[in-house]
């Protein structure tokens, strides 16, 4: 391992998993640690998504950590820039600023089974060795660009809505936008307003309830002065998200009321039948992503935004074709068709115990314990891995019962002296069997192609119970699914970055058990 860069734990990504989890290592006691990522800045999806009207449909201070709440008695949802700034800000607050690599990409991570750790190589071809890794990639990061005939033949600009080009001038011409997710209705009121037409090619309609402003009105922010208000407020969207939104995706108690609420809400904005037939979804409220969006029915009333739901055929060299034979013009195609979520931690090479390929074992679908380890692959972690996505509230709070229990699993690692631990495949089996169970009884099923499902018909993304049901299986005491490997090196003698030294912050304390050896399969 001559002249490789080495550490205790190598984090991949610096969007909120791997910033939280510089965090938690900190203040665990643990600072010989980097973050790797491959943007020139800090942010993640909050980086990388810069299109007009960019925006969070979780209100701010539900999307923040705890140990950093959100306390401006401004903005109830934030804006792109705002969750940028905030990410930035926790970064320095807690010095993490000496652990960042950025604009260093992680191309492959190989575990060395005779040295207990990880090489991992970077795109520049720097090799790095750490005794842990933790890929907080996170599930939104990959654009998804449908490969429709003819794309390469377009004359004019075309890019993604996670890739936007701010150079384009798009005043007075003909914009084609393809895809009605959260994103497509986030931009398209700037885009009307600024284009000479809009096109909005749609393939299957979202459910759409409206969305409270932006900012707070005069008696909320007078409320928020008094002393722990914030704190209460955070609380009740907490519990108010995993009571009334979570059932949603179960058929649950507010399934039905809020089907009509949505339906409600459709008939009240567009008045034009045949319109609003085109916007009317045919499958279970829940079954995708809700689209929280006061703004989008109304834009498309405008005289000049068209919505268009015949299938597109081809891509023209001035625009689109599509399968009921029209030609719509375009000066300018986005691409607002969401991202590759089911392809976790792509385009990675990944390679574990005995050399095996994590994404052959993912073929037909990502799984991982609680979305954080995975059998055969000791000393690895991951943050927002697969069955872990919150569809009904805040994802960074997952995101910090995932840190918590990774620092508890390290903690449990070193006190039990091994130097390295990895999820029972027993362990894995049961938990998979739960997922399996639980997801039948959801929407997503029955629901048509998605960003939750992989392309075996597989649910990869969303967790399928409430928040409060996965605060609790994170709990758990490692032992009841880790072990250490039966490879395990002996640690007293060998050189590797040195052992970690607890301190009072780190996460709670486990019971004293007995390490469990994770039979050789």
């Amino acid at each position: 391992m001559a002249n490789a860069m080495t550490c205790e734990v190598a984090v991949v990504g610096a969007g909120f998993g791997g910033i939280g989890m510089g965090v938690g290592l900190r203040r665990a006691g643990i600072t010989d640690f980097v973050i790797f990522d491959r943007g020139g800045d800090v942010g993640g999806v909050w980086r990388d998504n810069t299109y007009p009207g960019c925006s969070c449909d979780v209100p701010s201070h539900l999307y923040s950590f705890s140990f950093a709440p959100y306390r401006s008695r401004r903005t109830r949802f934030p804006r792109q820039s705002e969750i940028l700034e905030y990410l930035r800000q926790v970064a320095a607050d807690h010095g993490l600023a000496p652990h960042l690599r950025l604009g260093t990409a992680i191309d492959e991570a190989t575990y060395l089974e005779d040295q207990g750790g990880w090489e991992l190589t970077t795109s520049d071809g720097q090799r790095v060795f750490a005794r842990v890794v933790i890929f907080a990639v996170g599930q939104l990061h990959r654009p998804n660009v449908p490969d429709i005939a003819g794309r390469a033949d377009f004359a004019g600009p075309s890019f993604h809505s996670a890739r936007w080009d701010h150079g384009q001038n798009l005043c007075g011409v003909d914009v084609a936008v393809i895809g009605t997710g959260s994103s497509a209705a986030q931009m398209l009121p700037t885009l009307a307003e600024t284009a000479r037409h809009v096109r909005v090619f749609q393939r299957t309609p979202h459910w759409v309830l409206p969305k409270p402003p932006a900012d707070f009105g005069p008696l909320a922010r007078m409320a928020l002065r008094l002393p722990g208000a914030h704190r209460l407020y955070r609380r009740a969207l907490y519990y108010g998200a995993d009571v009334v939104l979570a059932p949603i995706m179960r058929r649950g108690w507010s399934a039905r009321p809020a089907e009509w609420a949505a339906r409600w809400y459709l008939r009240s904005r567009i008045e034009d039948p045949r319109l609003r037939a085109k916007l009317t979804p045919d499958y279970p409220l829940g079954g995708k992503r809700i689209i929280f969006d006061s703004d989008y029915y109304s834009t498309l009333t405008r005289d000049n935004v068209e919505l268009v739901t015949a299938p597109i055929a081809r891509i023209t060299r001035d625009g689109l074709l599509t399968t009921d034979g029209a030609h719509h013009r375009a000066d300018v195609i986005i691409y607002a068709t969401g991202f590759r979520a089911p392809e976790f931690l792509v385009p990675i090479t990944v390679r574990g115990r005995g050399g095996v390929l994590l994404h052959d074992q993912w073929r037909s679908g990502a799984t991982a314990l609680l979305g954080v380890a995975v059998p055969g692959f000791p000393n690895a972690f991951l943050i927002a891995g697969p069955n872990s996505f919150n569809p009904a509230g805040s994802n960074p709070g997952m995101k910090e019962c995932q840190i918590d229990y990774i620092i508890r699993c390290l903690r449990w690692r070193d006190r039990i002296g091994a130097a390295t631990i990895e999820v029972r495949a027993s362990a894995m089996r049961t938990h998979q069997e739960w997922i399996e169970r639980a997801v039948a009884k959801t929407v997503w099923p029955a629901t048509g192609p998605s960003w939750y499902k992989h392309d075996s018909g597989r649910v990869t993304n969303p967790w399928p119970a409430s928040a409060r049901t996965f605060d609790r299986a994170m709990r758990r005491p490692p032992s009841e699914s880790f072990g250490t490997v039966p490879s395990d090196p002996a640690t007293p003698d060998r050189k590797h970055p040195k052992r970690v030294k607890w301190t009072r912050k780190s996460a709670p304390s486990v019971q004293s058990e007995e390490p469990t050896v994770i039979p050789a399969e």
